[in-house]
């Protein structure tokens, strides 16, 4: 069976993402910051505590999969975190850009580091084995918010790991593609669902609505379906049209 790792799934987006592709047949592990397994995930998924702030958590993870399933097809690097107090870009602090910088950042480029590694290892000793890497960008990637720097900082840096590990990968058959979600509807956007929603209403979006988790994993799953593979970093936005230049 076809394994899927599945950072930051044990709600919002992630919890969207691992729950589609456990639906169409994948082994998935969840993954959350807490020891405690989510209440509402139903026991038989498989549940692993990770921080990807953490190396050894992160290693911890890796190797949880292949010991247990004994393959990693599918590496989804979701975990990402908000700064704890919106500030002025004069006014961020260090800590909060380390704290970000490197869960987003950090966290992501060594994910894909280590699951790159395990996958090449599985190439040469698996048949019919066509591993792949999915991180989950945002739109903050390339949109200015003043108020949460650090965050568009982090993102952007995602979106270049996606680039160099899809260059360095192709060559050993494994494609790496980033998905970058719009406005979600998500704990994350809560605390300003009114300022979004105001500007969903007055046409920021094409698609005149809040995104849902579910949006974004229906990406993430054409991702993992093979139809895309003749490409090489490849993004998709998953953002109700933002990236269109309008007049």
């Amino acid at each position: 069976m076809k394994t899927a790792l599945v950072t930051g799934s044990s709600r919002g987006i992630g919890r969207g993402i691992a729950d589609l592709l456990s639906e169409n047949g994948y082994a998935v592990v969840y993954c959350g910051t807490k020891a405690q397994r989510p209440g509402d995930l139903p026991e038989e998924r498989d549940y692993c505590a990770l921080n990807i702030a953490s190396a050894e958590q992160r290693r911890a993870a890796v190797e949880h999969v292949l010991a247990r399933y004994g393959r990693l097809d599918v590496l989804v690097n979701n975990a990402g975190v908000a700064p704890l107090e919106r500030r002025d870009i004069l006014e961020m602090t260090e800590e909060s850009f380390d704290r970000v910088a490197g869960i987003n950042l950090k966290g992501t480029l060594f994910m894909c580091q280590l699951a790159a590694n395990a996958m090449i290892a599985a190439k040469a000793e698996l048949s019919d084995y066509r591993p792949r890497i999915v991180n989950v960008g945002s739109l903050s990637a390339y949109t200015s918010s003043t108020s949460r720097g650090e965050y568009c900082i982090s993102k952007a840096g995602v979106s270049m790991v996606t680039m160099l590990f899809a260059d360095r990968l192709a060559q050993e058959g494994i494609p790496v593609f980033e998905v970058r979600p719009g406005i979600i509807e998500t704990d994350m956007t809560h605390v300003v669902h009114e300022k979004y929603q105001r500007l969903i209403d007055e046409g920021l979006l094409p698609v005149r609505r809040f995104g849902k988790p579910e949006d974004v994993a229906k990406m993430v799953l054409a991702c993992c379906s093979g139809l895309l593979d003749y490409s090489a970093g490849q993004v998709l936005n998953a953002d109700g049209g933002f990236a269109l230049r309008r007049l």
